[in-house]
């Protein structure tokens, strides 16, 4: 696969403006990114902008912190979902992570994936946290619950995606789950590094500059 359709071109900076979106979008459509990734409120917009394109529109919930009950995270992933969202990111409970509650993970996660039925859903560990042990079980704990896909970072906390926490994250998983490297990603190096540890897909703000090489 091409890397343009491997990249999740993503925006969710907190201070975002409608221009900036629709910068986003142009440039997705532009590259023929796999999606734009957005905050919950500008699914709208992208949804429309994007339609009849052949990019996704993705989202988050429970973002960035994953501390929300997992009935919020479900009811936020139904919403966007109306809104026109074709792809949910999610973030897990890291504290239930800490306290090796995998069962909980498990759980929130089936509910969400309830909520999203045949949408893609991808669950965002923050592996910075998490020990190799931690990171391997949650990632297990997700496919138990009938995530999509695992994915490395938010993007929001002391670090971003690594290639030892994808290598341990596609060994957990097998061969039949995503795997998303995303946070600190900006060059085609970095990326292509990311894609030969084992991601299928990539997050980040850098996406035409990785496609171009810059």
């Amino acid at each position: 696969m091409e890397i343009n359709r491997m990249i999740d071109h993503t925006l969710l900076k907190q201070d975002a403006s409608v221009e900036a979106i629709e910068k986003l979008c142009e440039e997705a459509k532009e590259y023929h990114f796999a999606s734009v990734c957005v905050n919950p409120s500008f699914v709208p917009l992208a949804a429309k902008l994007l339609k009849g394109t052949d990019v996704k529109v993705c989202t988050v919930v429970g973002f960035p912190l994953g501390a929300t009950l997992p009935e919020s995270k479900a009811y936020e992933a139904k919403l966007a979902i109306e809104n026109g969202a074709t792809e949910v990111d999610m973030v897990l409970n890291d504290s239930m992570a800490k306290e090796h509650d995998y069962d909980y993970i498990a759980k929130e996660v089936a509910l969400v994936k309830k909520a999203c039925g045949n949408i893609l859903l991808k669950v965002i560990l923050e592996t910075c946290l998490l020990s190799d042990d931690e990171i391997i079980e949650c990632s297990k704990a997700c496919v138990k619950g009938g995530a999509d896909y695992v994915k490395t970072s938010t993007g929001f906390s002391k670090g971003g995606a690594t290639t030892h926490a994808v290598e341990l994250m596609r060994k957990a998983v097998g061969p039949n789950i995503g795997v998303k490297a995303s946070g600190g990603i900006h060059s085609r190096e970095e990326a292509e590094a990311m894609i030969k540890a084992g991601a299928s897909r990539i997050g980040a703000s850098c996406g035409v500059q990785i496609v171009k090489g810059e």
